[in-house]
């Protein structure tokens, strides 16, 4: 269907079925888009492996909508992302943010004057 080979958003399920695990995360990572996907299990192995091999931005462990929290609303993948960053999370503070670096050394004058190490001879 249309639905699952063109991304959508909205309340949809949609649900594919395939044999094994393996099947599975190969169907995932295949497609182009990578905004979000979730598995549930009992099997905390299972759910390790998933978390570690699928190739989306979101991942849920027995949660049907894998967005954590709105500080962190969009982390999509693939051609799920538009640009080289999120709109949301870190991303975008970062994004508004000039980051300045700064490495000083302020030296104590009871040492008997500014040493800086440079040789002299």
């Amino acid at each position: 269907m249309s639905v699952y080979t063109d991304e959508i958003f909205g309340p949809v399920l949609s649900v594919v079925r395939v044999e094994t695990y393996d099947q599975a995360l190969a169907l995932i990572n295949a497609n182009p888009y990578g905004n979000g996907t979730a598995i549930f299990t009992n099997d905390g192995g299972a759910a390790r492996r998933f978390q570690n091999e699928v190739e989306v931005g979101m991942v849920g462990i027995n949660v049907p909508i894998p967005v954590p929290m709105a500080y962190y609303s969009f982390g999509g993948w693939k051609a799920s992302l538009f640009g080289d960053s999120h709109a949301h999370g870190l991303d975008g503070v970062n994004f508004f943010t000039r980051q300045k670096a700064i490495t000083a050394r302020w030296l104590d004058p009871s040492h008997g004057g500014i040493n800086l190490g440079f040789p002299t001879n």
